[in-house]
């Protein structure tokens, strides 16, 4: 996969539909092949790795930063990675650290603590595994 900035030109067939958020765009990376629906809103201090053919749904959000729990004022960031094919539903929140599988599928509103892996289905809040894809 070849990636580019968000902020330079966007790979072949990549799609954003405004409006979208995003406050560190030179640390989002795009394959080739993406959408995402409107109100797409990157917090990307951490990084965002998207790989080709993913496909987002309407205000997906991606939060690379927190706060640490004893000095609020101190900002962490931990990169988040969604793999190739990766399907992510409306409203889904994916949270700093996390890696989505390829070929995965993340529910509507789901909100992603932890790793989903490769073609598994995940839903909830927090989002758990409830299926693998044959």
């Amino acid at each position: 996969m070849e990636n580019t900035l968000l902020h330079g030109q966007m790979a072949d067939g990549t799609f954003f539909t405004p409006p979208m958020h995003i406050d560190t765009a030179s640390r989002v990376f795009l394959g080739k092949n993406v959408y995402a629906n409107h109100g797409l809103t990157r917090m990307a201090a951490g990084t965002i790795t998207i790989d080709d053919g993913v496909m987002m749904g309407p205000e997906v959000g991606f939060f690379t930063v927190n706060h640490e729990p004893k000095n609020i004022r101190t900002i962490l960031a931990k990169e988040i990675h969604i793999k190739r094919n990766a399907w992510i539903g409306a409203r889904v929140s994916i949270l700093p650290g996390v890696t989505i599988g390829e070929n995965a599928i993340v529910g509507t509103g789901a909100v992603v603590t932890k790793d989903i892996p490769d073609n598994a289905v995940a839903v909830g809040v927090p989002a758990k595994v409830v299926k693998t894809l044959d």
